[in-house]
């Protein structure tokens, strides 16, 4: 690797050089690095962190666990059907059976090789628990705060070896060569220094993590805004499932704060906690005979539709129960949980708890192959950025799994294509590298002035709850449309105050870019599908429509509409026509 100074007429950057860059420290993007540390010809890695390394991200955020085939009964075939079914039968077959087959020997490697140590059984076993939409208790854990052991395991193996790691830096745009027909890196933003990077690289890995932080109220952790998706969209890849936004149900309500909508994990449910309206009264079976144990789109919904039908808390809320587990069980199974709801004055073990459905997973995202490359070459995608695999649904614990194991998938594949190219990555073109950062720096020459940053992203987060968010219909799309084109407008004129070191009101500026690419590819395609499927739903087409819509839906920058693509049923094909709709109260 070799750093080299760059720019004409204008900022000045650094050049680096190396053999393959990875955007992002979850665990896709950690699984990826000990990968690529294994391949024989070792190429040099760099990998970008937007935070600390081995301290931000969604993975490390991971509560109930990760889905894997341990023992009989369980079978990676019911594993598979469970994902189908979860999916509503949108998932790409090859991807989700990836997953299903790969999770057991990822697990493995996570404890033999990484460190990791999973909740045991007395018998010594891996412990498993039950989690929504599965036939089997399948679901490894340690505790219920399982992503702090996986990273905290993983981000060691990886700083004992040579992999470079840049903290704090923000990728602003993938990198195409002078042909504009291959990714040979990205644009970085050194968030510390205020400087711009250009990493040169072969292969570029895009595992960023979703991250729907746009919605009023949302899970993830907050330096995700899409990045990822949006970037590739712009380099001109091809997206996919873009409508299907999960939102998990039981999102803790606290009021005005950050940590609302942070999860209350789904274990919980599947220990047997109860949702209760706020007189009291258990709805979901209202809705679907499993109960609380149903998926998370018919749970998240069922939450949503009592709120606004006023029979929610007089917070806006409905309540979490678990009293009847026992205050003993409780503590002792679910202790971060526990704690959690004590720092902000609640006790999840003696009183039902005020929740809300809560924007937690982008199921859609870059269209991948088998090997994790997008059809853009050099770009591979894994994670929580690629789609495919969880179709209109994610079951709870496949999320992951997906991302460890697709990192160690991207990690073999590139490290192979690495090898049959060798030598340098085509050249890219400076005065490209120009107009990104003048176009990056803008928010700064503009100052202080122009429209509220801040009172635009929540009139977005508002207009993407109330018009494109649990329920939509053809009119709340439209006028989802119409606001985003104003408030892309607004923020062309919105500036930062000055100071270019640690700048907030900067990285929020590009938040707010990212957002607005990646909701308009959302309420486009959501307009597109009219029928309700999986995490779509639309009031106006409250029917399941496999005849029309039994399709992916696909679309690249420049397209006037999304396109339909017809689901591969490579393995398994769906049993007949069994819609079924979501009442409304």
């Amino acid at each position: 690797m070799t750093g080299v100074s760059g720019g004409s007429g204008g900022e000045a950057w650094e050049t680096l050089r190396t053999d393959v860059l990875i955007l992002g420290s979850g665990g896709a993007g950690l699984c990826a690095a000990l990968s690529l540390s294994d391949a024989p010809h070792r190429p040099s890695v760099v990998l970008a962190v937007r935070g600390l390394f081995g301290k931000s991200g969604c993975t490390r955020m991971v509560q109930g666990g990760y889905n894997v085939v341990l023992r009989e009964p369980d079978s990676l075939q019911d594993h598979f059907m469970d994902t189908l079914r979860g999916g509503q039968w949108l998932n790409d077959q090859e991807l989700a059976w990836t997953l299903v087959r790969e999770a057991p020997r990822r697990v493995l490697e996570l404890e033999n090789r990484a460190g990791c140590f999973f909740d045991r059984n007395p018998d010594g076993s891996v412990h498993q628990k039950p989690f929504a939409g599965q036939s089997h208790d399948r679901t490894v854990h340690k505790g219920d705060l399982t992503g702090i052991e996986i990273v905290n395991r993983l981000s060691e193996q990886v700083a004992a070896g040579d992999t470079k790691v840049l903290e704090e830096v923000r990728a602003v745009e993938l990198l195409p060569d002078r042909s504009g027909q291959r990714i040979v890196g990205a644009v970085l933003l050194d968030q510390r220094r205020s400087s711009f990077t250009v990493v040169h690289a072969q292969a570029t890995l895009l595992a960023t993590g979703g991250g729907p932080t746009m919605y009023r109220i949302a899970a993830p952790c907050h330096d995700k805004s899409c990045d990822g998706i949006a970037m590739a969209w712009r380099a001109g890849a091809t997206l996919m499932d873009m409508e299907m936004v999960q939102f998990h149900p039981t999102g803790l309500m606290i009021g005005p704060y950050q940590i609302t909508g942070t999860v209350l994990e789904e274990g919980l449910r599947g220990a047997g906690a109860y949702l209760r309206d706020g007189a009291g009264e258990r709805y979901m079976e209202r809705y679907d005979p499993r109960g609380e144990r149903a998926t998370r789109d018919v749970v998240s919904r069922a939450g949503f539709m009592e709120i606004e039908a006023g029979r929610g808390s007089p917070d806006g809320a409905v309540l979490l129960d678990a009293t009847h587990l026992g205050a003993d069980v409780v503590e002792q199974d679910f202790r971060g949980m526990v704690r959690r709801c004590r720092d902000v004055g609640y006790d999840l073990a003696r009183e039902p708890v005020p929740v809300s459905p809560t924007a937690h997973f982008m199921m859609g995202g870059v269209a991948i192959d088998a090997e994790c490359r997008s059809d853009l070459e050099g770009l591979f995608v894994a994670g929580e950025d690629a789609a495919g695999v969880h179709g209109a649904n994610r079951l709870g614990g496949n999320g992951v799994a997906e991302s460890t194991v697709f990192g160690g998938i991207a990690g073999h594949a590139i490290a192979s294509w690495v090898e049959d190219r060798g030598g340098n990555p085509p050249s890219f073109d400076p005065a490209w590298v120009a107009a990104v950062v003048e176009r990056t720096s803008a928010p700064l020459e503009r100052g202080g002035g122009g429209p509220d940053l801040y009172a635009l992203r929540e009139r977005l987060r508002s207009l993407m709850w109330e018009d494109a968010g649990l329920v939509r219909s053809e009119a709340s799309l439209l006028s989802a449309m119409q606001g985003l084109g104003a408030l892309r407008e607004e923020l062309g004129r919105a500036g930062c105050a000055p100071g270019r070191v640690y700048n907030l009101a900067w990285m929020d500026t590009l938040s707010m870019e990212s957002y607005l690419d990646t909701c308009d590819v959302i309420v486009r395609s959501a307009l597109e599908r009219r029928e309700s499927r999986g995490a779509h739903y639309r009031s106006d087409y409250p029917e399941r429509d496999d005849d029309t819509y039994l399709c992916n839906l696909t679309v690249r920058r420049g397209e006037s509409r999304p396109r339909r693509r017809d689901v591969r049923f490579t393995r398994m094909r769906p049993p007949g026509n069994h819609s079924r709709s979501l009442p409304l109260p």
